[in-house]
């Protein structure tokens, strides 16, 4: 993705490369699937530095399944996971904003096969829900009839985008999947225009 839209990007798994001039490098951090405790007091002071600068945040999947004991960033993220079906299943997404630069893209209603995240509570209030989950066409659902699985917030200075999808390879060579987290991309980076 990034070659194709001629963006640069750096992928690690360090965390040392969370230092307040290091980040001041980035116009969006993106936690690919992440899980668990990944940064150090030290670390989470300087992310917390660069969103309150402006900086943007994209969430994909296990995101968060992170960082439990930190509430700012369960607030950044939006919610926490809970759990989810034992197997990867087909259901159906609504798409609530069609405006969105992640959601414009797609049908209204749009049909994957993903492992679907329940999260430990319902952020619609705190956030701008982009896609729900219609927990009728899949078998494990437990929030009921109002679902989130992708919003997006301004937080803290920042631009917060999560979505709940991207458990498997596979979605990563779905074209309609790719320009949702292109999209989530865009807006974190607080880019005008897609370069």
């Amino acid at each position: 993705m990034a070659t194709r839209h001629h963006i640069f990007v750096d992928a690690t798994e360090d965390a040392t490369a969370f230092t307040v001039d290091n980040l001041k490098r980035y116009k969006a951090v993106i936690f690919l699937s992440t899980t668990g405790t990944v940064l150090d007091d030290e670390q989470k002071r300087a992310f917390e530095q660069y969103i309150r600068a402006g900086g943007g945040y994209v969430g994909i999947h296990s995101a968060s399944d992170t960082e439990y004991n930190w509430p700012w960033y369960g607030q950044l993220v939006g919610a926490y996971f809970k759990s989810h079906p034992e197997h990867l299943q087909q259901a159906t997404i609504t798409v609530e904003d069609t405006q969105h630069i992640s959601t414009s893209m797609l049908p209204h209603t749009w049909n994957r096969t993903d492992e679907w995240y329940n999260f430990r509570s319902n952020p619609r209030s705190q956030v701008h829900v982009l896609l729900t989950l219609n927990e009728a066409t899949y078998q494990g659902g437990t929030m009921g009839r109002d679902h989130p699985i992708s919003w997006y917030h301004d937080f803290d200075g920042g631009h917060s985008w999560y979505t709940g999808m991207g458990h498997t390879e596979a979605s990563f060579q779905e074209p309609l999947f790719q320009a949702h987290v292109w999209g989530g991309i865009i807006y974190a980076a607080n880019l005008k225009e897609q370069p």
